[in-house]
């Protein structure tokens, strides 16, 4: 990947979503689709958990706070987008009932609730149950060498998992939107104009993707893990599952500070720290087309502050 020149790192992100970008800024976010019938935008006024309660936004504590905020306003803006692109199915007598009889918006939210708690959930059994019972099969006694088979099953089901989306036709799609929000992003940071042109020679890879952070909260997961395990009945898989649930918030929070700070630094320590992640990217990050970075343009301009500085990362 060819080196980024940036003026400035800024603490705008986005995900991409089902022919559209959601991008957040310090004070909103914006949601862009491209529908068939034209460009459909939405932008909300963000209001987050830690600003009502400065306690959640302590260092590593606001990092599961704001990952879970940003689960559940990702599930949502999906939702929205998935909505101008309907399968065509004829709707069955419980989603007649539902939409006689249940009010658009609380069903939306939801929704969204069950969406998010069921998204959890698999994340969880995939990448912290499975690897935990897979790596009991093999009735290690030392806790070290435990933890090293476990967290190579968790690194090769990640693998798997990102290699297998992205073999999906559909979701093809959504990663060269993906690109194309990562691509805006680093034209914006290098301070210039947001043109299509500008914004296609960006690289498509970006040290503070989601896709390095779930990386980087698997690693984390693993030395937590080695220096719980010694202190614990582990050989117990109730109790290896019961640590490692509480262990959720601070892999969370730690993963949530390493990420702003290789987002804030450019050097040799912080590429190389980067890298595994930045070349997992390879997988779920496409090159866009023009339409595509079109979108990604006005979901960032939607968001731009008023004052200059006001994103700094």
């Amino acid at each position: 990947m060819k080196k980024q020149s940036c003026q400035f790192r800024t603490s705008i992100g986005g995900q991409a979503l089902i022919e559209g970008i959601l991008m957040r800024g310090p004070q909103k976010q914006a949601i862009v689709v491209r529908s068939p019938e034209g460009l459909v935008t939405k932008v909300e006024e963000l209001q987050l958990v830690r600003d009502k309660h400065p306690l959640l936004g302590l260092p590593v504590i606001r990092g599961a706070v704001t990952f879970v905020d940003s689960m559940a306003k990702g599930v949502k803006a999906l939702m929205f987008s998935a909505d101008y692109f309907p399968e065509e199915e004829e709707p069955t007598a419980f989603d007649r009932w539902l939409e006689k009889h249940v009010p658009a918006e609380k069903l939306q939210g939801a929704l969204t609730w069950v969406t998010l708690v069921l998204s959890l959930g698999m994340a969880l059994g995939l990448f912290l149950l499975l690897p935990t019972f897979l790596a009991g099969l093999f009735q290690l006694q030392n806790a070290a060498l435990h933890n090293l088979v476990e967290g190579v099953v968790k690194i090769l089901i990640f693998l798997v998992y990102l290699i297998l989306c992205s073999r999906q036709k559909d979701m093809r799609r959504v990663f060269s939107y993906h690109g194309a929000e990562h691509k805006t992003i680093f034209c914006y940071e290098a301070g210039l104009p947001l043109t299509v042109e500008n914004v296609r020679k960006q690289p498509k890879h970006h040290p503070r993707c989601g896709t390095s952070f779930l990386f980087v909260v698997i690693v984390v997961s693993i030395l937590m893990s080695s220096l719980v395990f010694p202190l614990i009945n582990w050989q117990n898989l109730w109790i290896r599952i019961g640590v490692k649930l509480l262990l959720l918030v601070p892999m969370v929070g730690v993963t949530y500070e390493f990420n702003r700070f290789v987002g804030r630094h450019d050097n040799w320590l912080t590429r190389l720290l980067s890298a595994p992640g930045m070349w997992l990217q390879n997988f779920t990050t496409n090159e866009p087309d023009d339409s595509m970075i079109e979108v990604a343009i006005e979901a960032m301009t939607l968001v731009l502050p008023e004052k200059e500085g006001q994103d700094n990362w």
